[in-house]
C-alpha cells in the first residue's frame, strides 16, 4: 500500500492535469483553423496544393521528367477556368503517372484524385469500335458486312447498299459532318432522327470520304445489341471492361453520379451546370464514365498490355488508317504539329517527330477528355478534365517532347499570373 498524497502534491497533480487539458484544447482549435483555412482557400490560392498521386516509382529511368510534368500541369491549373484534372502517363508499358488536380465541384474543396470518375465523351467510339471488332474476331459479324443487313435503325442517302459496318465505324456514311446533332441536341430520339438521315442531301459517295459522326456513329450500339441478345452496357462489361479490370467504367449517367468521387461538369468561370443525357443516349459515340487509373488501364489494353483481351489482329483492325481527314475549322498550332491525320474504326492516328501515335479527343458539355500514345513505344498519355475548354488538351505535346528528347515547346501557350 502507498501512502495517501498529501494536499501539496495533490494540488500539483490538478495543476498539471489542467495545464494537460488546455494545451490539448488548444492544439485540437489550431487544427480545426487550419482545416477550415485550407477549405476556404483551396479556390483562390494561386498555387494549387499537392496532387492526389504523383509519378509511380519504377525500377528504370523514366525518360519524361515528370516533376517538368507537374510544374506544367500546376501552371495550367492556375487559369481562372480549370477546376479539376486527371492525368495518367506511361512509359514503354509501364505506368509512370497517375495524379488528380484541383476540384471536383469549383468552391467545394473536394479534391479530384486518381479514382474520381469523369466523362469520356467521344473516346467513347474507340470503346464501340472495339467491340465491335471483339465480336468480329468471334465470327458473330463482319466488319465488311452490308450496314443495311444489321438491323438497325440508320437510313442513308442514295445507294447506300454496298456501305460496311466499317465505314460506320470510320466515319464514311456519305452525310455531312455532325449529321443532325442540333436535333439529338434539342431532345429528338436518335433511333427516330437515324431513321430520317436518308432524306439529306448525299454529301459524297458513301465509302469515299471522312465525315464525323454521332447520330449515325450510335448505330453500332444497335449492332452490339442485336449480335449479342443484350444491352449495350452489358456488353462493354462483360467484354471489355470486366476483363480489363477498370472496375469504375459504367455506361450512361447513373454510373458517372453514383460513383464515389465524380466530377461536375463547369463552363468557363468555373460556372457549374447540369449534366444532361443528351449524348449519353448515343452511347457508343459519347456513353462511357471512368476514372483515370482506368482510361490508363483502357490506353495499356489498347497498347498491347491485354493480348488475351484485345488481341494484335483486332488491334490491327481497329488503328489501321482507313480514311485520311482533312482539317476543318480554324486548326492551332498543336493540331498543325499533328501531320498525316487519318481515322481507323474509332481511333484517330497522326505523326509527330517521326514517330506514329494513335489517339482521340472528346469533348461534351462540361467536360474533356484525352487519349494519344505511340503503340510501337507502349508510351502515352491519358487526360480527364471537366470544363469545356480544350486548353488541357496542348499538354499532350509536351509529354511526347520530353518522351522523345526534343526541345522544349510552350505547348500550353499560357501565362503565370503575377
Amino acid at each position: 500500500m502507498h501512502a495517501p498524497l498529501s494536499p501539496p502534491r495533490r494540488q500539483t497533480s490538478r495543476r498539471v492535469l489542467w495545464a494537460a487539458i488546455a494545451v490539448l484544447l488548444l492544439l485540437i482549435a489550431l487544427a480545426i483553423g487550419l482545416r477550415l483555412a485550407h477549405r476556404g482557400s483551396s479556390v483562390t490560392q494561386m498555387v494549387p496544393p499537392k496532387p492526389v498521386g504523383g509519378p509511380v516509382v519504377q525500377d528504370t529511368p523514366a525518360r519524361v521528367d515528370y516533376k517538368r510534368l507537374q510544374e506544367r500541369i500546376a501552371l495550367l491549373m492556375q487559369d481562372r477556368d480549370t477546376v479539376g484534372l486527371a492525368v495518367g502517363a506511361v512509359e514503354r508499358g509501364k505506368v509512370r503517372f497517375l495524379g488528380g488536380f484541383g476540384e471536383t465541384e469549383a468552391g467545394s474543396g473536394d479534391r479530384v484524385t486518381p479514382d474520381t470518375v469523369f466523362r469520356w465523351a467521344s473516346l467513347s467510339k474507340g470503346v464501340a469500335a472495339t467491340l465491335v471488332a471483339r465480336l468480329a474476331e468471334q465470327k458473330r459479324l463482319s466488319l465488311e458486312a452490308p450496314l443495311r443487313s444489321m438491323g438497325t435503325s440508320l437510313t442513308l442517302p442514295g445507294d447506300w447498299s454496298r456501305v460496311t459496318v466499317a465505314n460506320l465505324l470510320s466515319h464514311r456514311v456519305g452525310v455531312v459532318r455532325n449529321a443532325w446533332d442540333d436535333r439529338l441536341e434539342a431532345g429528338e430520339d436518335p433511333a427516330l432522327i437515324r431513321s430520317q438521315l436518308g432524306t439529306l442531301p448525299l454529301y459524297c459517295k458513301p465509302g469515299t470520304c471522312y465525315a464525323y459522326q454521332n447520330i449515325a456513329y450510335d448505330a453500332s450500339s444497335e449492332i452490339v445489341r442485336r449480335v449479342t441478345g443484350g444491352s449495350y452496357a452489358d456488353a462493354a462489361h462483360r467484354l471489355l471492361f470486366g476483363p480489363l479490370g477498370m472496375s469504375s467504367a459504367t455506361i450512361g449517367r447513373q454510373g458517372l453520379e453514383t460513383a464515389p468521387s465524380w466530377a461536375r461538369p463547369h463552363h468557363p468561370g468555373k460556372h457549374e451546370i447540369h449534366n444532361n443525357d443528351i449524348y449519353y443516349n448515343i452511347p457508343a459515340a459519347g456513353g462511357v464514365n471512368s476514372s483515370i487509373k482506368d482510361l490508363t488501364r483502357w490506353m495499356l489494353a489498347q497498347m498491347g498490355g491485354a493480348p488475351t483481351v484485345l488481341s494484335p489482329a483486332v488491334l490491327e483492325e481497329l488503328h489501321r488508317p482507313r480514311v485520311s481527314t482533312p482539317p476543318h475549322g480554324a486548326r492551332g498550332a498543336m493540331d498543325r504539329a499533328l501531320t498525316n491525320a487519318h481515322y481507323g474504326l474509332g481511333w484517330r492516328s497522326f505523326d509527330y517527330a517521326g514517330h506514329h501515335l494513335v489517339g482521340h479527343r472528346g469533348s461534351v458539355d462540361g467536360y474533356g477528355s484525352l487519349i494519344l500514345f505511340d503503340p510501337q513505344d507502349r508510351s502515352g498519355i491519358v487526360m480527364l478534365w471537366n470544363d469545356t475548354r480544350q486548353t488541357p488538351s496542348r499538354l499532350q505535346l509536351e509529354f511526347f517532347d520530353m518522351l522523345y528528347g526534343l526541345p522544349p515547346i510552350d505547348w500550353l501557350d499560357l501565362k503565370p499570373r503575377k
